[in-house]
């Protein structure tokens, strides 16, 4: 009986701490959906990443629309990891076409437990194919573990610039609360935040672990737009392979 109300008291815990890293209020211009990422980076390692989000929404444009991220990384150091994006859209059934380049820079910024939470920072260099326009972003990273529980946000702030589109600053936020049932499953809830976009919903996340420093990491989830601008359903995806 105690270790349940000890258990319950933790998850109230993460839940408070989840909702209050992230903004209720709507921020970045645009659809901000894609994933939560965590401040923790893990000298030597390498690895291959592939990411899409499908769009469901009968009432927007957008219905029926794939995104994909293909992306190398590899660490450097004791806590910078780098990674080159390639990005393609398939606009409701077109074929897919090279869209954007991007580049990632993860600094973490504390050890692992040092503080109440563990602290990093995400930046972000995007740019477009075909067009003469960017996109720059720096993000919090911040997790905090409560016995089984993993609570995670992303706090960022964007500006864009270009040819044909406004120059402007806008933020978004991303927030995650995971149970760490065992290792190959841990279901999650997230939480999108931006000026287009209030988004909800469960995530599954697990792991396939190698020999030596190889392991599969996976995730799936079904987001719910929470308003009127974000679209019905968004169903995201990713592998990634380290090594």
């Amino acid at each position: 009986m105690m270790s349940m109300l000890i258990k319950r008291v933790r998850c109230r815990h993460a839940l408070t701490v989840l909702l209050t890293c992230t903004p209720f209020t709507a921020f970045a211009d645009g659809f901000v959906i894609d994933k939560v990422y965590h401040p923790y980076v893990e000298p030597l390692e390498r690895e291959i990443e592939y990411r899409t989000l499908y769009i469901n929404d009968s009432d927007s444009a957008d219905d029926g629309s794939w995104q994909h991220r293909i992306s190398l990384g590899a660490a450097f150091r004791e806590r910078f990891f780098a990674e080159v994006y390639y990005i393609a859209n398939d606009d409701s059934g077109e074929d897919s076409l090279p869209d954007a380049y991007e580049l990632e820079l993860t600094w973490q910024l504390t050890e692992q437990g040092e503080y109440f939470a563990d602290w990093g920072l995400l930046f972000e260099l995007e740019k477009a194919q075909s067009e003469d326009e960017y996109e720059y972003a720096t993000t919090l990273l911040a997790a905090k573990e409560f016995g089984q529980w993993t609570a995670t946000a992303n706090l960022a702030a964007i500006y864009e610039w270009g040819d044909s589109i406004e120059n402007e600053w806008e933020s978004s936020s991303a927030s995650q609360l995971r149970y760490r049932y065992r290792p190959g499953f841990e279901p999650a809830v997230e939480l999108y935040t931006g000026q287009s976009t209030i988004g909800l919903g469960p995530v599954a996340v697990g792991e396939v672990r190698f020999t030596g420093r190889r392991n599969l990491h996976w995730e799936l989830g079904l987001i719910f737009g929470v308003d009127s601008e974000t679209p019905d359903q968004t169903i995201r995806g990713m592998l990634e392979y380290e090594f």
